[in-house]
């Protein structure tokens, strides 16, 4: 009953729509019992009795039934549908604006397949729910009431026999449900991870080429598969079990009706209009009956899907907006990390980071891969919350800031670059979607995306394919840097994104960076001694710590782990620096 109230949530907005809906499926419930009752009147009537002169209006009636039926029906239904997407319109909207509030917590430990079922399966099911079950329901309950009705009305005895295997009936659709439950749950489980499987193929599809893996994809897939329609065969048993004997007491009322009707009609004590007018409601009996199983199934698959739906809607994000936020258009730039430490899980990724920046400053951050470099950034961003320590923003806790402003006063280039399935302005502009193509144009000049993509067939307007597919590396690099420039934000963070440039290119772009960001708080994570050699400030993390800091000249001569490093990419760094003060 919890997901029903829960649907009900969405569904009473439209409760006047329902309840015409529901009126409209009793009244054709009515009309049910109609040609039944007239069919037997014929024969008692107008064949026994002759009284021939009811004959054509007894049939205009039925006719005339026949077709209010088939209309109001019509208009239930559509009634029913136009509920059912609109109540599935709210549930999607909300779904997908709740999933754009979760955090990285949320999206480090969920598949992407689960909340493609959710978003997909689950709320089909939903979906069918308000559309079809709702009314089926309904409408079986009251014709098979109305049939009992007029039953009890025209014949007790008879309707008293019919009603023999009832009791039965109810207890195996009982138990019925009981059983099938758990099997949806199973079954919707199993679907989300086959959506796993599936998605991370397709978007990994390059590497399993690569490494000549398909028959091991395919394997993989192929065991989930298994587990999926095995799953579903635990399904289908159980209804096995059950359907077969529901049809079949179904099919003894018939037997009840002929045999004990027959008496009846021989005794004097049933007509033989009475006895047509019980075979005719026989289907009002045996539909619900044999729908009830059906009915079930559908019920069940809702409650199973209802509660994944709801459950990722009760989600709530672990960042969160204070109560009271700082109220600032613009951030100046200032940024503090103070005894800042912090755990994935129960591994300690940074302990005791402690550092300031002034506006203006540009800050290298240089590290073995592991060192906590790229969570460092994150916690700045409030991507995640600090264990232990405060980040603060212009002399105030990131966490007293409204996330979004925060967040808008800072243009990222994270180091999985992701490019959208658009254009490329398209993909340029994503941060300041008001932007002129000339601004375009200016921010991949300084990102020295231009002129490559000025070679392409449409230029800016080339759709790029999903994730940047058709690029290079070093290209979707440039258009994510010409994406944060086109931005123009307080504080700039570089996540190892020139790694698949060439050198010129990255000395063109460093140069852009002095040149035009001087007033620009930039934080720079590289492994290239080059990104990093001109910043203000150079960190050396490792292990999570800050191991050496200082400019690059101060680095070079305490030849501890960044000496270490420029030794390996620059050959033997000594002899070089001598040669050249000799040569002056």
């Amino acid at each position: 009953m919890h997901s029903i109230r829960w649907v009900w949530g969405y569904i009473r907005k439209y409760r006047l729509g329902l309840f015409i809906g529901l009126a409209m499926a009793l009244f054709v419930s009515v009309l049910n019992m109609v040609n039944p009752y007239i069919s037997g009147m014929i024969i008692d009537k107008v064949i026994y009795d002759n009284q021939t002169e009811l004959l054509w209006p007894l049939l205009a009636i039925m006719v005339g039934v026949t077709l209010s039926k088939t209309v109001i029906r019509y208009s239930y239904q559509l009634i029913f549908e136009r509920i059912s997407q609109n109540t599935i319109f709210k549930i999607r909207e909300k779904l997908y604006d709740r999933l754009h509030t979760l955090d990285f917590h949320f999206y480090d430990r969920t598949k992407t397949g689960d909340i493609m079922a959710r978003m997909t399966g689950d709320m089909e099911a939903v979906r069918h729910f308000t559309a079809w079950v709702i009314y089926m329901i309904f409408e079986n309950a009251t014709i098979l009431l109305f049939a009992l009705g007029l039953m009890f009305y025209i014949h007790p005895p008879l309707a008293l026999a019919m009603l023999a295997v009832t009791p039965i009936i109810g207890f195996l659709a009982f138990r019925l449900t009981y059983s099938v439950r758990p099997t949806f749950s199973a079954i919707r489980g199993q679907f989300a991870r086959l959506n796993s499987v599936v998605q991370e193929n397709i978007s990994g599809n390059r590497v399993v080429k690569a490494f000549a893996k398909e028959d091991y994809e395919i394997q993989k897939f192929s065991v989930e598969n298994a587990a999926f329609k095995e799953k579903n065969l635990n399904s289908a048993r159980i209804w096995e079990k059950y359907l077969p004997v529901l049809d079949s007491l179904a099919g003894v009322l018939t037997v009840i009706m002929i045999l004990v009707g027959g008496i009846m009609v021989i005794n004097g004590s049933l007509t033989v209009g009475q006895l047509v007018t019980f075979n005719s409601l026989i289907w009002a009996l045996t539909n619900p009956m044999r729908m009830a199983g059906w009915l079930i199934n559908d019920v069940q698959r809702f409650i199973a899907s209802a509660e994944k739906v709801e459950e990722l809607l009760n989600t709530e994000p672990e960042i969160i907006n204070p109560e009271e936020v700082v109220k600032v258009k613009e951030l100046k730039g200032f940024v503090d990390f103070n005894a800042v430490s912090f755990r994935y899980g129960d591994e300690l990724v940074l302990k005791d980071i402690s550092f300031n920046v002034l506006p203006g400053q540009t800050v290298g951050i240089i590290g073995p891969t592991g060192s906590g470099k790229s969570t460092l950034i994150n916690l700045l961003s409030r991507f995640y919350d600090t264990d232990c320590g405060d980040v603060s923003v212009d002399r105030t806790n990131v966490k007293d800031w409204d996330l979004y402003k925060l967040r808008e006063n800072m243009a990222t280039v994270m180091q999985d670059i992701f490019l959208f399935s658009d254009t490329i302005e398209g993909n340029i502009a994503y941060g300041n979607p008001h932007a002129t193509l000339e601004e375009v144009q200016e921010a991949a000049k300084r990102a020295e995306a231009h002129e490559f993509i000025s070679k392409l067939p449409e230029g800016y307007d080339t759709i790029v394919g999903e994730r940047g597919v058709g690029l290079s590396g070093g290209q979707r690099q440039r258009i994510a840097l010409a994406r944060a420039f086109l931005k123009d934000s307080s504080i700039i963070i570089l996540d190892d994104t020139t790694s698949s440039v060439d050198m010129e290119t990255e000395l063109k772009i460093q140069n852009t960076l002095r040149a035009n960001f001087k007033e620009k708080t930039c934080f720079i994570i590289a492994h290239r001694i080059s990104s990093v050699k001109e910043a203000d400030l150079i960190l050396v993390m490792q292990d999570g710590m800050i191991i050496e800091r200082g400019k690059h000249d101060e680095l070079v001569n305490k030849k501890g782990y960044y000496y270490t490093v420029l030794q390996n990419q620059y050959g033997n760094f000594d002899e070089q620096h001598q040669s050249k003060e000799v040569s002056i």
